[in-house]
């Protein structure tokens, strides 16, 4: 023994060394983090990941349109659709990029999917709902906490990520790339990845033109770079509308709140609307009738 470790020794047995030490181990267990609660995954259909507590915490009432009023998408969204139902069956299915144009519905076809296939398969015999779990793009690199949580449950998952893109200096994206395929473990069967995206590729083009600039080998630089996509086997583009798609999403939108306004009004009117705007998309669409709704002293449920 040597004589450092008598001294801890003599100072263990000093009067009062045990309370001392007692009070030091409740003040660590004070600092230490609460573990997060197991989640009830029947309390909900629809979850948010919270990366910092590594917790999921239930979404009552999911701020979504219904499918059929989703109109100018009809291709995408009957892919996206066949492709969820597949997955929700216990069936093969890809993970799904939904990229372009703002304000085209990506994001609300995301959810008015899930729960239209919710409805469409409840009282099938075995069928347990599916789970809609939004993580957040900042919270990409806790990915693999989240995939360990969900890999041995009963249920199945539709991981969720709007607007998802890296800058320059971001490296989340090869977490993303190894979770979602290229792992040891890979992707659990029961979970599923749908991403909502500007970007086709995720990342800004003068970054990708900036490594062929710079890379010995150009080629090499940029697949490094676009490898992310290839993980998400449907990529979905979404275009800006043209006049006739919007003015019928328009229509769609009034027929359902029950707008009362002739066709002529309510063209010129939304015409106008997104003139003012400098777009003619979904989202536009959408704020006009909720101003329409709004002026007649109702709201949009």
């Amino acid at each position: 023994m040597t004589s450092h470790d008598k001294d801890i020794l003599a100072a263990l047995a000093a009067p009062g060394a045990a309370e001392a030490l007692l009070r030091i181990a409740r003040a660590l267990e004070r600092l230490a983090p609460e573990s997060a609660p197991a989640a009830d995954l029947d309390r909900a259909d629809a979850f948010i990941w919270h990366a910092e507590r590594s917790a999921l915490s239930p979404v009552t009432k999911v701020n979504r349109v219904e499918l059929a009023l989703l109109r100018g998408i009809d291709r995408v969204r009957d892919i996206l659709a066949e492709n969820t139902e597949r997955f929700a069956r216990g069936f093969a299915a890809n993970n799904a990029l939904l990229w372009g144009t703002r304000g085209m519905g990506k994001s609300s076809l995301v959810k008015a999917v899930h729960a239209e296939i919710n409805a469409r398969l409840a009282g099938t015999p075995g069928f347990r709902p599916l789970k809609l779990i939004e993580i957040h793009r900042e919270d990409i690199a806790s990915l693999p906490a989240l995939m360990a949580l969900l890999r041995e449950s009963a249920h199945r998952f539709l991981l969720f990520c709007d607007d998802l893109s890296f800058d320059a200096e971001d490296t989340n994206y090869k977490s993303l790339k190894a979770v979602l395929e290229g792992g040891i473990e890979g992707r659990p069967a029961n979970v599923l990845f749908y991403a909502t995206s500007n970007r086709r590729h995720l990342l800004p083009r003068d970054m990708i033109d900036n490594e062929r600039s710079t890379a010995i080998n150009p080629g090499e630089a940029v697949d490094e770079k676009v490898a992310l996509s290839d993980r998400f086997g449907l990529w979905l583009g979404f275009h800006q509308c043209n006049q006739e798609d919007y003015l019928a999403i328009v229509a769609g939108y009034a027929r359902h709140f029950g707008v009362d306004l002739d066709s002529a009004a309510l063209e010129a009117g939304a015409l106008e609307w997104a003139t003012t705007r400098g777009s003619r998309n979904g989202r536009t669409a959408w704020q006009f009738i909720q101003d329409l709704v709004g002026r007649s002293g109702k709201a949009v449920e």
